[in-house]
């Protein structure tokens, strides 16, 4: 499909650049409006088009080139940074092709951009947003994001505003997609608090799972079943991920010691005593890795009412 779209717009371009010379050279229409001859903006026009055809034609080439082995995420961001690119230069070369005053437009639009940034602040600073994302990464498309109070999926980087499919917000009350898709101005990632849940190299985040257990409770044992559960359902995936973990953690100044394992942590509260199980995992898959891990480790505790007691009262 690229390759007959590249070929397509060579041949425009082709045929519109012979065509505008030799009307510019031979003026065999002898076409006139209003006294004024009409072959010279025909040709112009056909050079117009035959530039614009080149230009697109080179970007669609380029572009099929640089993202033939990349990554989904860079092939997104290679067809924003060529976007404009080759837009520019198309805009010059149309503009210079028709009014044939090629240093002229480019004063022109020196003059206009040096407006447009006195008028148009908002979007220009969006446009520089853009241009810090794309250069410091800060995420790319497919990270778990908040931007200001918006957190969601990134689904698009464009030059003016970042996309992203909503994860919690007013319609859901868990870590779960909503459905909606909310744009955010990409000024706001100079501006605003920014949070990464994983991506960039570390899609995982630390997880807790609550539960509270009655001060009769065997603690030891009920933390080796917590830890075991866990261990069966993530243990091997959780692994991989610290040795990634503490491969980042080893390019940083911070020094922590980092458990490959799941751990158990005992508060005491007034009334009972709550046992949080710590744990590494994937950001999109928390809610239904906590939900699987709730349900294991009640059915264990079930299986010994002699060593689990749960608190009775209601004021929890």
């Amino acid at each position: 499909m690229t390759k007959h779209t590249f070929l397509g717009a060579v041949g425009v371009a082709v045929v519109a650049g012979l065509s505008g010379w030799y009307v510019r050279a031979t003026t065999p229409l002898g076409l006139r409006f209003g006294g004024a001859p009409l072959d010279p903006v025909i040709a112009r026009v056909l050079l117009a088009l035959a530039f614009g055809a080149a230009v697109f034609g080179s970007y669609r080439l380029v572009l099929s080139w640089l993202t033939r082995d990349a990554t989904r995420r860079r092939a997104h961001d290679m067809r924003n940074v060529l976007r404009l690119g080759f837009g520019v230069v198309a805009l010059v070369g149309v503009l210079g092709a028709l009014t044939d005053q090629w240093v002229g437009v480019l004063f022109s639009l020196g003059v206009v951009g040096f407006a447009i940034t006195f008028a148009l602040q908002q979007p220009l600073l969006s446009l520089l947003g853009w241009v810090y994302i794309t250069a410091k990464r800060p995420y790319s498309v497919g990270d778990r994001v908040r931007i200001g109070e918006v957190k969601g999926d990134v689904v698009a980087v464009d030059f003016l505003t970042t996309t992203l499919w909503e994860v919690g917000g007013e319609l859901v009350s868990t870590n779960q997609p909503s459905g909606r898709r909310v744009t955010v101005p990409n000024s706001v990632v100079l501006s605003s608090d920014l949070t990464t849940f994983g991506g960039a190299g570390g899609e995982f985040v630390w997880n807790e799972l609550s539960i509270q257990v009655a001060y009769e409770t065997d603690l030891p044992y009920a933390s080796e079943v917590m830890t075991e559960e866990a261990e069966s359902l993530i243990g091997d995936e959780m692994r991989r991920r610290i040795e990634r973990y503490r491969d980042e953690l080893s390019e940083t100044a911070v020094e922590i010691t980092v458990d490959d394992r799941p751990t158990v942590n005992v508060v005491q509260q007034e009334s009972w005593v709550e046992l949080r199980l710590r744990y590494l995992v994937d950001p999109r898959r928390a809610t239904r890795t906590r939900n699987e891990l709730y349900g294991r480790i009640l059915d264990r505790f079930k299986e010994e009412p002699n060593r689990v007691a749960f608190p009775v009262s209601r004021n929890r």
